[in-house]
């Protein structure tokens, strides 16, 4: 298996790339696999937060070169990025909130991948780059993602001249909201984690919706929406207990609709 998946208890599963020898490169059946498996949780009531990591020397270096050079034809190539995109698409488009936590270097797709989750962590030696402009190969969907979190002249920067930026400055520029030693990265993720977890699936569910869609829209337009989203919650018993709750001076009992 290129992909697999644990459960770490508090409606927290994790995602685990499990490629280490191609530096867990997301080749046809690492993404087939992580497709199905973000299908299975996003599916199951049960799961609440979704962790994505890489085993071995770090995260991932995007796709396998070998398989790609490998393809030869249009089609297959046009098949490839296709699916690539899908999986990302799954992870924005998903119900449950997914954290990538990064070790080592983040590439190309790979970095595309650390983008499109809702949250990215990393350790302090983590490293990320769309470096396909050093290849030839521009990385054109791997921009989708990471221009969609980071400023214009900063995304042009890293695809223009390939070069890596340390976690630091990944943090500065918006990329990724934390980075830790080595030591603490897991504990302080999985602390993140299990508060989104304490949450309403609901509310959670509702709420990331409504944020993905109301960045794309005109500013008239965002306030029309979300305030149908917020009606919408409103009227959930979770939203009705939440509010008693606080009143109260109380836990909420979430019941999850």
């Amino acid at each position: 298996m290129n992909v697999i998946s644990k459960d770490l208890g508090s409606g927290i599963k994790s995602i685990t790339l499990n490629d280490p020898k191609t530096y867990n490169s997301l080749s046809f059946k690492t993404l087939n696999e992580l497709s199905k498996l973000l299908k299975k949780f996003d599916a199951d009531n049960k799961t609440r937060v979704i962790i994505i990591n890489g085993n071995g020397k770090g995260f991932s270096a995007g796709h396998n070169l070998k398989e790609v050079k490998s393809l030869k034809v249009r089609s297959k190539y046009l098949k490839l990025f296709n699916l690539c995109s899908k999986v990302m698409i799954q992870i924005v488009e998903g119900r449950k909130p997914v954290i990538a936590k990064v070790h080592g270097a983040a590439f190309a797709a790979g970095c595309q991948l650390a983008a499109s989750c809702d949250l990215a962590y990393s350790t302090n030696d983590a490293i990320f780059a769309t470096p396909g402009v050093n290849i030839g190969l521009f990385c054109s969907t791997p921009m989708v993602a990471v221009s969609r979190k980071i400023n214009r002249k900063q995304m042009m920067k890293m695809l223009l001249t390939g070069e890596p930026i340390k976690a630091s400055f990944a943090k500065q520029i918006g990329l990724i909201n934390d980075h830790f030693s080595k030591q603490k990265l897991n504990k302080e993720v999985l602390n993140i984690a299990k508060k989104i977890s304490s949450k309403s699936n609901l509310t959670i569910k509702i709420g990331k919706r409504a944020f993905y869609k109301q960045l794309e829209m005109p500013l008239n337009k965002a306030y029309k929406y979300t305030s149908e989203m917020m009606t919408l919650n409103m009227m959930a018993m979770d939203a009705k207990e939440g509010i008693s709750a606080f009143l109260e001076k109380r836990s909420p009992r979430w019941r999850h609709k």
